[in-house]
């Protein structure tokens, strides 16, 4: 198998919360906490959890737009950890976000055309009119008028708003896209003209995707292999068809049971769960999901379990599965 184009090892963002006359650091905010997980060339992998989970968090940290990152994430064999000033610039070109909302993510002051040429300058890419060639281009790749190109973001619908943000992203012609949930804030028939869109963008430009969401039924639609995560650990990494049809954490499973069927004779394994997810301030002991999961043991409540194998390509962090 050829080398992963990113690679997460033990990845920590521990945030300082200070109290006091000297501002002392007292506790901290686990919001990721030991992470680790691969990516491949021309995959999509969903990132998958509940608010709160940590999702948001790990795709900026990959981007190193966090401090307090702890670990080792390497992008094309290089330490986005250890990169600074020209190195670091130059490897993010390669590495680019489509943000959640599609509004805020846009600078008002600005046309959508400078917004979407607004990298090309800053990594110095062509003059003036070879920019504009290119923003004219891409806005007619992503489904948006290039005679558009002097109109501002507040004249534009959300799914069009979004369509600029894919193209400010692609234009630099990235190896590596997070998708911060990119459809979330759009009505559904959008969110599927979108998604069809960055899967024929994915073809087109050979693109890999980090796909962060909170809609387990997108991501299963979308995405090669899917990551559970749970308050900053990872529960499950499989490939997307057994997640679907041999989920072993229970937290997928009730994730799975959350998803409405249209079929209603259809039954399905009901797996409610109770309760809100823990304060990353002070996490549960032990799995941090005991204090949901409904088939908890007292191992549960003492000991972390590890991420183990249960066969090629599907893991699981669980006590209780063999």
């Amino acid at each position: 198998m050829s080398q992963p184009i990113l690679k997460v090892n033990n990845m920590k963002i521990h945030f300082p919360l200070k109290k006091g006359l000297f501002r002392r650091e007292t506790r901290y905010v686990k919001a990721v906490d030991d992470v680790s997980f691969e990516i491949y060339e021309g995959e999509a992998v969903g990132l998958v959890g509940e608010s709160g989970s940590g999702k948001t968090t790990i795709g900026r940290g990959v981007l190193r737009l966090i401090p307090h990152l702890q670990g080792e994430v390497k992008f094309m064999g290089k330490d986005m950890v250890t990169l600074k000033g020209d190195e670091l610039k130059k490897t993010r070109k390669e590495l680019q976000i489509i943000f959640q909302d599609p509004f805020s993510s846009l600078n008002p002051r600005m046309t959508i055309g400078n917004i979407v040429e607004e990298g090309l300058a800053i990594h110095g890419i062509g003059d003036r009119r070879v920019r504009q060639d290119m923003v004219m281009d891409i806005l007619k790749t992503v489904g948006i008028n290039p005679d558009y190109y002097d109109r501002y973001p507040h004249e534009f619908s959300g799914g069009q708003r979004q369509r600029i943000g894919i193209a400010r992203a692609l234009v630099l012609k990235p190896k590596l896209v997070i998708c911060d949930e990119p459809v979330s804030a759009l009505d559904v028939s959008i969110q599927v003209q979108v998604i069809k869109l960055m899967q024929k963008l994915q073809k087109e430009f050979n693109l890999t995707y980090l796909f962060i969401a909170h809609d387990l039924a997108v991501v299963d639609y979308f995405c090669d292999r899917i990551v559970i995560i749970y308050l900053g650990r990872i529960m499950e990494i499989a490939n997307r068809d057994i997640i679907a049809t041999e989920p072993k954490h229970p937290y997928t499973k009730a994730l799975i049971s959350a998803i409405p069927y249209p079929d209603p004779d259809h039954v399905k394994d009901e797996s409610v769960l109770s309760g809100d997810i823990p304060s990353p301030i002070n996490p549960p002991s032990g799995c941090v999901f005991h204090t949901r999961c409904p088939v908890v043991e007292d191992i549960c409540k003492s000991s972390i379990p590890p991420l183990k194998e249960i066969k090629a390509g599907h893991t699981c962090a669980c006590h209780l599965v063999n």
